[in-house]
């Protein structure tokens, strides 16, 4: 795995990680895109939990949008993935993850 630090002039670091680079069968894809996919729901999840734990008197509604997303996309990339499969593909994917420091 690839990582780049930038220096900015407050003496703080933007980062770049190369955390996906390669060229895997269809059920090598399925395991990764589902491991990452699974742990951004659980994160959202766990967020929405934690803003109203203990506090009865919250109403319990909720932003799903994100969550929603992510489902969704996890559809479409079985979808996807079960083609490569039956067509004995292989995939190319990458993913790198930007850290930026906000002023």
């Amino acid at each position: 795995m690839e990582t780049l630090e930038i220096t900015t002039p407050n003496n703080m670091t933007n980062q770049k990680i190369k955390l996906i680079d390669g060229c895997f069968t269809a059920s090598e894809a399925a395991d990764i895109i589902h491991a990452v996919l699974d742990v951004k729901i659980n994160f959202h999840k766990l967020q929405r939990l934690s803003r109203t734990e203990g506090n009865v008197e919250d109403s319990c509604q909720y932003d799903n949008g994100r969550i929603d997303e992510l489902i969704a996309e996890q559809i479409r990339s079985k979808e996807l993935l079960k083609t490569a499969r039956l067509d004995g593909k292989k995939l190319r994917m990458t993913s790198t993850i930007l850290i930026e420091v906000d002023e």
